[in-house]
């Protein structure tokens, strides 16, 4: 491996791509009621402001990481920033709904290229070990800070500057990426020879994914069975149904399925699917609970979120100890168990009470965040062949997307279920609104403890000895 004469500026760029990936999902829940007002959505149609990069960031992911491996992971990195920076650009101009949803949807097939590109540079470009170990820890603690970050810059972008300034800010950092990744990035891609593409695997998978994804938004809209959506379930469990039976017979699969008998990777895209169904609904439903509860203005909401954010930054500096002294396994177990102690505290708000009323359960559950996030991807990439690497880091992103979407469908559905016929979270009374918040956390709580069985039983290792690893979150 040809080592990087710029290992600082390479972790650098690699550390930003994985923070404004993050900060894209979560800066603008703060933001919607602003845009949703100028750009004249309805309830119903804003929701895809935030499905349409859901639908492809998840759909596209596997080809995402089969092309990095394939193409090369710096000349995937740079493509794909520059679409998330197109994305960012025509989302900040946007002056129609299409075009606005447009954007996000180009945005998300930035991240969904991106995402398996830059863990395998990290593979790529650090020395494995400690370096590689510090690398990677910086990386992934840098999504479970974006996330929380993203709710306090999108409120203070949003009342400062206006909607468009969470677009926007993507640009410069994008054009940056872009003109430093070819000098202070060394290049890696599967052998000369591997170049079969597997085009009926591809196609089938990502087919199969948009089809799965898109129904899993729509359904709690439309009615699980609607006739509307229930075809798209039918055709995506079809078609990869099809991408199982096409990989088990061609010569060069875009996933090889003896992958999964790696327990790490398994547990891994498992901890993720969980990790996105429980913690990744907070986001929604704390903004839910400051702007339609609590009445706060964008600015507000952000700063409520500010405890959040900062132990997010604790619990990535706990990572190294945490590793040393209950191994991959106790680490993410511990997150989780922060996750569920921290969404029972939040079941007790008041519809009339205030921002200082979350921060005891929101800063549990950064910490937490912060060792889930982090970990699963360490997990993830033990024992994994380096020609691998891009489709590994896949498989653990797209159990992250769909995870993400299944929850929040079922807690959607849960709650509209007690709500009765005709009843939605938009028409609700604040008080009838905090109960049904109420619900998401006590379900985001049941699903960490699922964690922590995936955890022990799908993760269960030797605990390592300190100078095997070393992982550093802070720069």
């Amino acid at each position: 491996m040809n080592a990087t004469k710029y290992k600082g500026l390479a972790l650098f760029i690699l550390a930003v791509s994985q923070l404004v990936m993050a900060l894209d999902y979560t800066i603008i829940f703060v933001a919607m009621p602003s845009l949703g007002s100028e750009l004249g959505f309805s309830a119903n149609h804003l929701q895809w402001v935030v499905s349409a990069y859901s639908l492809a960031f998840g759909g596209f992911l596997l080809i995402g990481g089969r092309l990095s491996d394939l193409m090369g992971r710096r000349r995937m990195f740079i493509i794909a920033m520059a679409l998330f920076g197109l994305g960012s650009l025509m989302g900040g101009l946007a002056e129609s709904q299409l075009m606005l949803i447009a954007a996000r949807g180009l945005q998300g097939l930035g991240g969904a290229l991106l995402s398996p590109a830059t863990l395998s540079l990290i593979m790529s470009n650090f020395n494995e070990g400690p370096e590689r170990n510090r690398a990677m820890g910086i990386w992934a603690s840098m999504g479970g800070v974006g996330m929380s970050l993203g709710l306090l810059l999108g409120g203070a972008l949003t009342s400062y500057v206006g909607w468009e300034a969470t677009f926007l800010v993507n640009v410069p950092i994008s054009l940056l990426a872009v003109i430093l990744a070819p000098f202070v990035l060394t290049e890696s891609k599967a052998p000369a020879g591997a170049k079969h593409y597997d085009a009926a695997g591809t196609l089938s998978v990502t087919a199969g994914l948009l089809s799965v994804v898109y129904y899993l938004i729509q359904a709690p809209v439309e009615g699980w069975v609607s006739a509307s959506v229930l075809p798209f379930a039918l055709t995506g469990v079809l078609l990869l149904a099809a991408f199982i039976a096409i990989e088990k017979r061609t010569k060069e699969p875009l996933i090889s399925f003896r992958m999964f008998r790696n327990r790490n990777l398994t547990g891994a895209a498992l901890t993720a699917f969980l990790f996105s169904a429980s913690f990744g609904s907070l986001y929604y439903f704390l903004t839910l609970y400051t702007q339609d509860v609590l009445h706060y203005s964008a600015i507000q909401s952000g700063f409520s979120f500010l405890p959040l954010t900062l132990s997010a930054f604790v619990g990535a500096k706990l990572i190294n100890t945490m590793l040393a002294k209950v191994g991959v396994a106790g680490t993410i177990a511990a997150g989780m168990g922060l996750g569920a102690v921290g969404f029972l505290m939040l079941t007790g708000l008041f519809a009339s009470g205030s921002a200082w009323s979350i921060i005891p359960g929101t800063v549990i559950i950064g910490i937490g965040q912060a060792l889930v996030f982090t970990t699963m991807f360490i997990a993830g990439s033990a024992g994994i062949e380096p020609n691998e690497q891009g489709i590994a880091s896949a498989l653990i992103s797209t159990g992250q997307q769909i995870g993400g979407a299944i929850g929040l469908a079922v807690i959607m559905a849960i709650i509209s279920a007690s709500l009765g016929t005709g009843s939605t979270l938009e028409h609700l009374q604040p008080a009838d609104l905090n109960s049904a918040i109420h619900t998401a956390f006590l379900i985001s709580a049941a699903t960490t403890l699922l964690g922590i069985l995936v955890a022990f039983l799908a993760l269960k290792q030797p605990k390592p000895k300190l100078d095997e690893i070393k992982v550093t979150a802070t720069h």
